[in-house]
């Protein structure tokens, strides 16, 4: 769906979307198409749609015009309990911040970017809910929430939730999928239990490869047998300390659009793996092929290529871990700055590494200053960082930052292109105009 945002930068409402394409709103919004015999242009998952979002039938369906909006729909928001953030689509939702919205260390429930695959549970309620952990395990065990706050210890940690596609905007060729800039990452305190002790609990038996992950959130086809997305990782990964199944986000319950009543969280490996209103867990001894886990879903080749090359579907490989990378949060770009010194500001991340060092430039590159760079607050969370800049004129000035990890690899200036547009680290800029 385009990105419907108003000249100001914020979201339309389902309103003004329809009122510019109403039989391209039909389509996407609900995914229904008008035709001249009125009796059957509402049919199929269009009307189951609209049916669950009304939360009640239809009687007179059939007489319902083209573009026709419910007003039970005047106060709907797709993006309720969210602050300032830019929606990219409404079928699913995804919507990302700003970066000079994410310059708190740990981003608040308001500002955490959304990223769905499928349709929002109906009930997301924590009354009852229930998460399967089975398959190569020696005890099959169902666990309430409840249980999983009495059975295991729960822990708080700072971990970092980045889209896969995170900065495909900036790709040339363009690659298809949500045009992600910069915003489609966040780091929140998320209290749970860890993965691990829940699956050696279980019994993890001999010859388990994979963890495969199912959520209750539903296929845009309406199809109850299809699932839109079903992850997972290697059992090494799942057995690690800071992988959560985390029912609180910031000392609160998880916002529904976060995957309340309970997630998971994989930090630094695309958020794809951090299944949302998490039913399900469990293992196999081969990788798992659930949904987009096949063919070039959340895959990249296993070799450079060349801008705009085709690459064979067998020569791409599952992502892992994500790369090094750095954002500017303050000052916002496009800011007119009164003095000729600023305090930068932002943070970087490295999958599953730390950041040795962020850089800034504000001479396109020509010279580099260190940042100041605090410690992660533990394993999986991003680090902060800042720099006082002073500009030795008046005019417009670029600010450059380029984070370093542990392992010694930094930032790249240029965009490593691949077909579905993943991984762009490419080093942050801001361009602001000094009086």
């Amino acid at each position: 769906m385009p990105n419907k945002t108003d000249r100001a930068g914020g979201s339309k409402g389902l309103f003004a979307y329809f009122d510019e394409n109403p039989d391209e709103a039909d389509k996407q919004v609900f995914g229904r198409v008008a035709h001249s015999d009125r009796r059957g242009f509402l049919k199929g998952a269009g009307l189951a749609t609209m049916g669950a979002m009304l939360g009640t039938a239809i009687p007179f369906h059939r007489n319902m015009p083209a573009g026709f909006v419910p007003v039970a729909f005047a106060q709907d928001d797709v993006l309720t309990g969210k602050d300032g953030l830019t929606l990219l689509n409404d079928r699913p939702v995804n919507a990302e911040t700003p970066p000079h919205l994410l310059d708190a260390p740990i981003t608040p429930n308001d500002r955490f970017f959304v990223r769905n695959n499928g349709t929002v549970p109906e009930n997301t309620s924590a009354d009852g809910w229930e998460v399967t952990i089975d398959g190569m395990v020696d005890n099959p065990m169902t666990l309430s929430i409840a249980d999983l706050k009495e059975q295991f210890d729960v822990v708080t940690m700072a971990l970092v939730i980045e889209c896969g596609g995170n900065g495909r905007a900036f790709f040339d060729p363009p690659a298809s999928g949500n045009q992600w800039t910069y915003g489609a990452v966040g780091c929140a305190e998320f209290t749970g239990v860890r993965l691990r002790d829940v699956l050696e609990k279980a019994g993890v038996k001999d010859g388990v490869v994979y963890t495969a992950h199912e959520g209750a959130d539903g296929h845009l086809s309406g199809d109850a047998e299809k699932m839109p997305l079903s992850r997972g990782v290697p059992i090494a990964k799942a057995l690690t300390d800071n992988v959560l199944i985390a029912f609180e986000m910031n000392g609160t319950e998880l916002p529904v659009l976060n995957g309340a009543p309970v997630r998971l969280v994989v930090p630094g490996w695309p958020g794809s793996c951090s299944q949302k209103w998490l039913k399900r867990v469990w293992l196999r001894d081969v990788v798992h092929d659930g949904a987009k886990m096949t063919g070039t879903s959340y895959r990249v080749p296993n070799h450079p290529v060349a801008a705009g090359e085709e690459v064979a579907d067998e020569d791409f490989e599952i992502i892992e871990r994500m790369p090094v990378k750095s954002l500017i949060t303050n000052p916002a770009t496009g800011s007119d700055l009164a003095e000729k010194s600023v305090e930068v500001r932002g943070h970087a991340w490295s999958g599953d590494r730390t950041i040795e060092k962020v850089d800034i430039s504000i001479d396109f590159g020509a010279t580099w200053m260190s940042a100041e760079l605090d410690p992660p607050v533990n394993s999986g969370a991003w680090q902060n960082w800042k720099k006082t800049v002073r500009f030795p004129l008046a005019g417009y000035y670029e600010i450059w930052s380029r984070a370093t990890d542990s392992n010694g690899v930094s930032q790249p200036f240029a965009i490593a292109w691949n077909p579905k547009g993943y991984l762009n680290n490419s080093m942050h800029r801001v361009g602001v105009r000094v009086a």
